[in-house]
């Protein structure tokens, strides 16, 4: 059964928990699980491949009420039609105080996953196309406007023209200038050029990269060269939960293929033919179990910064230096 994404409210979860998502609006499906989970229940993020791996074992504890104190949802990231077979057992089973989320990439017409989903009038399928940027420039506006941020509607273009139509990018945008404001420091057009565009801000860039291939000589030169403000560390953290995202992908998908030059050359966005060297030694040295666990610290990292921002230059420089050992 196919169903709008402002469509997720009227869902009877009690009937309907088998949900495919599919296209490349992550921002989105992130709101739309954020409704079907209205109580915080517990969520459970798996990859494809675990799951295809051990299919016996995962849906044995899916069907394992022992296993289940409250109602919990369970997300299947970067599903492709090989886990269609998983969902058609799942799909005859009991699934009582269990959502199960299929989270895909872009679907074709013929791919068997979404003509399934589309078919079984049990079974949710929820299309995520990118967002236009009226509608991007409409979620800043109101935002900045809750906020009492006050911005020019050129800002503002120049904000959601960084995005590529995901509203999780523009969130990321728009929650560094709530955080930078809270200081009490006017939002210029320099300073707005200055948070929305780490890539281009190449000292953290460089740093990023070379903690990445654990460069620690590179990482130190760096260190003594720049003088990094409080304001600055955020912009690390938040390049590197950006780049350990990428890495994920690309590492998850050599794990897979085993063809490094087939994972670069099939990468999307296209990786630029300057950083493909870096990119090569970096997938090398993270594999898909070890840049998730990267990533659980560094989001424990911009919390504690956060909370303690006179001391980020300290907690960010020691987290470097870790990493980069």
């Amino acid at each position: 059964m196919i169903l709008k994404f402002f469509e997720a409210q009227k869902i009877n979860q009690n009937i309907n928990h088998l949900f495919l998502f599919y296209g490349k609006n992550e921002g989105l499906k992130n709101e739309t699980i954020n409704i079907l989970n209205k109580d915080k229940n517990k969520i459970s993020n798996y990859e494809e491949k675990e799951i295809l791996d051990n299919e016996d074992d995962f849906i044995e504890n899916i069907l394992s009420k022992s296993l289940f104190d409250q109602k919990k949802i369970i997300i299947i990231k970067r599903a492709t039609d090989k886990i269609l077979r998983v969902v058609e057992i799942l799909n005859l089973k009991n699934l009582e105080d269990i959502t199960i989320i299929i989270n895909s990439d872009n679907l074709e017409k013929k791919s068997k996953l979404r003509s399934f989903f589309e078919k079984d009038k049990n079974c949710i399928c929820m299309p995520f196309y990118p967002d236009t940027d009226q509608t991007l420039s409409k979620l800043s506006y109101n935002f900045l406007r809750e906020k009492n941020i006050s911005i020019s509607s050129a800002n503002i273009n120049l904000i959601v023209n960084k995005c590529g139509g995901d509203r999780e990018v523009l969130i990321s945008e728009i929650e560094k200038i709530e955080y930078f404001n809270k200081n009490g420091k006017t939002i210029t057009s320099e300073i707005l050029s200055k948070l929305i565009n780490l890539n281009e801000n190449h000292s953290i860039s460089e740093l990023v990269d070379n903690c990445l291939i654990k460069n620690k000589k590179k990482i130190i030169n760096i260190l003594n060269d720049n003088i990094f403000t409080n304001e600055d560390c955020i912009m690390i953290i938040r390049s590197f939960i950006i780049k350990a995202k990428k890495i994920l992908i690309l590492s998850t998908t050599f794990e897979a293929n085993k063809n490094i030059d087939l994972t670069i050359s099939s990468a999307k966005p296209p990786i630029f033919w300057k950083d493909k060297e870096i990119t090569k030694q970096q997938i090398y040295k993270w594999k898909a179990k070890n840049i998730k666990e990267l990533m659980f610290k560094l989001n424990e990292i911009e919390l504690l910064i956060k909370k303690n921002i006179n001391n980020s230059v300290n907690v960010v420089t020691d987290f470097v230096l870790d990493q980069s050992s």
